[in-house]
């Protein structure tokens, strides 16, 4: 079964708020294939299911934040063209409750794309932390080369890859990543 969004679909509506990797509302409907008020429909008829902490209201200079990339796609006029209410930003917690309530087969794939590409950033990071960490030069090489396959696998999912090199270069805390993927012709 192929995803319907994938990691770079993802990606690009990743916003880091408040400490926190989040999605906004309007971006998870289009993710979903659904507007926006059927979203906020679902959050507002199941509260039970979305504590504090699942779900960020924007406050005003947030909001202006958060449609700044957007405002040269804004039209000027028209009626119901820009949201009356502030955005809300879901965390990864709330996106997985959100997936309880919509039911449908893209809703499950989209979830199913969005879940992965948490779990990948998630590993990312912790590979690339017992990097610095290890002392031990051969795991410090495996963990390098696991590093790389999650990066290609995040980077290049609709490329063949043929084989891929990663390279790390520890100096005085900061970290250096080379990662070259040698692409099937």
């Amino acid at each position: 079964m192929e995803n319907i969004v994938n990691f770079k679909d993802v990606e690009k509506v990743l916003l880091e708020l408040r400490g926190q990797r989040v999605i906004l509302d309007s971006d998870v409907a289009k993710l979903y294939g659904v507007e926006t008020k059927r979203v906020n429909e679902a959050v507002k008829n199941n509260p039970d299911k979305f504590p504090d902490g699942y779900i960020l209201h924007l406050n005003e200079d947030e909001s202006q934040m958060s449609l700044r990339s957007k405002i040269s796609t804004l039209k000027t006029a028209g009626r119901g063209e820009h949201t009356k209410y502030p955005p809300k930003a879901f965390t990864e917690k709330g996106l997985y409750m959100l997936a309880t309530i919509l039911k449908s087969p893209m809703a499950t794939q989209t979830t199913i794309a969005i879940v992965e590409t948490f779990a990948q950033i998630k590993e990312l990071s912790r590979t690339v932390s017992r990097i610095s960490e290890s002392d031990n030069e051969q795991e410090q090489k495996s963990l390098i080369r696991h590093g790389g396959d999650i990066l290609s696998d995040l980077l290049y999912q609709e490329v063949p890859v043929s084989d891929t090199e990663t390279s790390i270069e520890l100096n005085f805390a900061v970290l250096k990543l080379k990662h070259t993927v040698k692409r099937k012709k």
